[in-house]
């Protein structure tokens, strides 16, 4: 070992696997960050005086005696107002042609906010899409996945939600993102003029998998700094946690752990929890709201990633594509946000709860006289009108390229009730009847 400048240099690795080394070193601490051969690596494992590293681009040509060189310190990410408008990559460098961020480091990954800091969330966070906002509204300070077909149009609702939401800040981390994904968001924002408020940390498909772990803390530790450190409402996107925990399984098989349920490692939960965990609000105003999507392999609810999640998070929102108006809806019947009763009908307008759960009734209602028809039994009059019904409120309400705020929503939603139903039918209070019924 020679020591150059405060750093430590070792020159005998002692064991090497597909994603790891491992070598004989002290005064070492966990998630250091190393450069071996000149390749970017972190601290993952320290048994007694041995050190294992998880090397991000892989392990491939380096020989036995190469230099490990310790740095002293985790992976860091420069806060200030520069981060805005700009694309990073997992390591916090710019990837967007501009210059170097000027600002104060932080370590990243650190611990979710004391409990005792927190507050119960109570404000709306409006994102135009009323698959969220009419039926499964969300506040700030919530942690809740979209749950969806690899092959829907997941990352164009997340740029959608990026533009629309009622934010400060929009801090995106893009995981496992091909090349066009990644254009796509640049391109989306720029030409939005929105880019003054939204920050990307970006791990494409051309860049190590592994490197992906990082991007969840880069996007974080930021969104910390502007919720806690300037009081702002922090939206943070993060997108595709299935190919975060993919990447979680490399290194865990690669160190010979034994994975768990679905081959996932045994740490899943608590690796997703402490992601999940960093949504806040704040009593001073600042808060983070977190939304994730995690891809379902072959719609696999039960799958350990969405499995995991779903005790984490506090709901779901998911999407399918409705066959009937050939468009991808936000469904009613699978989709719920644990958090909306905090803010529907006393942030919004007093007829939400009753209009949200009408509708969803009579989509249910719907939905049943399609099973009869598809059983060979005769239709009511009033299952024709519940599926022409179901129709409207999907094309108008449950499409997830209708753009109107809740207002507009809940006046929608009374017009198709008055167009294919009597009052009576709607079983609405009679004095909310009596104020929006519009024949």
């Amino acid at each position: 070992m020679s020591t150059k400048a405060f750093q430590r240099i070792y020159t005998q690795i002692t064991q090497i696997t597909k994603a790891t080394c491992t070598l004989k070193a002290t005064g070492v601490g966990y998630d250091e960050m190393a450069l071996v051969a000149g390749r970017k690596a972190q601290v993952v494992k320290i048994a007694g005086d041995e050190v294992t590293l998880q090397i991000f681009s892989g392990t491939e040509g380096i020989p036995t005696n190469a230099e490990v060189v310790f740095l002293g310190k985790p992976p860091v990410i420069k806060v200030g107002e520069d981060l805005a408008g700009r694309f990073f990559n997992a390591y916090g460098e710019p990837i967007d042609g501009g210059p170097e961020v000027e600002g104060e480091e932080r370590e990243i990954g650190g611990p979710s906010v004391n409990p005792v800091k927190r507050m119960q969330p109570s404000k709306l966070i409006a994102t135009g899409i009323a698959g969220i906002d009419l039926n499964n509204t969300i506040v700030t300070g919530q942690k809740i996945p979209f749950f969806a077909d690899p092959d829907q149009p997941y990352n164009q609702i997340m740029a959608t939600v990026a533009l629309r939401a009622e934010a400060d800040k929009i801090i995106l981390g893009g995981m496992g993102l091909t090349h066009d994904d990644y254009l796509y968001y640049k391109n989306t924002f720029d030409n939005a003029g929105a880019l003054d408020r939204i920050i990307s940390f970006v791990n494409t498909t051309e860049n190590p998998p592994v490197e992906r772990l990082l991007i969840p803390d880069m996007a974080l530790t930021a969104a910390e700094y502007f919720a806690n450190d300037k009081n702002e409402k922090v939206l943070v996107l993060l997108t595709d946690m299935t190919l975060y925990a993919d990447a979680l399984c490399i290194v865990s098989n690669r160190m010979d752990q034994i994975p768990s349920k679905d081959s996932m490692p045994g740490s899943l939960y608590s690796d997703l929890a402490k992601i999940y965990e960093k949504a806040v609000q704040f009593p001073e105003g600042g808060s983070i709201t977190i939304i994730a999507v995690t891809t379902l392999s072959g719609g696999d609810i039960t799958h350990a990633i969405p499995d995991n999640t779903g005790y984490i998070t506090e709901g779901q929102l998911f999407l399918r594509k409705d066959t009937d108006i050939s468009k991808v809806i936000v469904d009613p019947f699978r989709s719920l946000s644990r958090l909306k009763q905090l803010v529907i009908g006393k942030q919004t307008r007093e007829d939400h709860p009753q209009v949200m759960n009408t509708a969803v009734r009579l989509f249910a209602d719907a939905a049943n006289a399609k099973t009869k028809l598809e059983n060979g039994f005769d239709l009511t009059d009033y299952d024709e009108r519940a599926m022409a019904f179901a129709l409207d409120y999907s094309r108008e309400l449950l499409a997830i390229d209708v753009n109107i705020d809740i207002t507009k929503m809940l006046d929608t939603a009374w017009a198709l009730f008055a167009k294919h139903f009597s009052k009576a039918e709607v079983s609405i209070k009679r004095s909310l009847v009596d104020k929006y019924w519009h024949e």
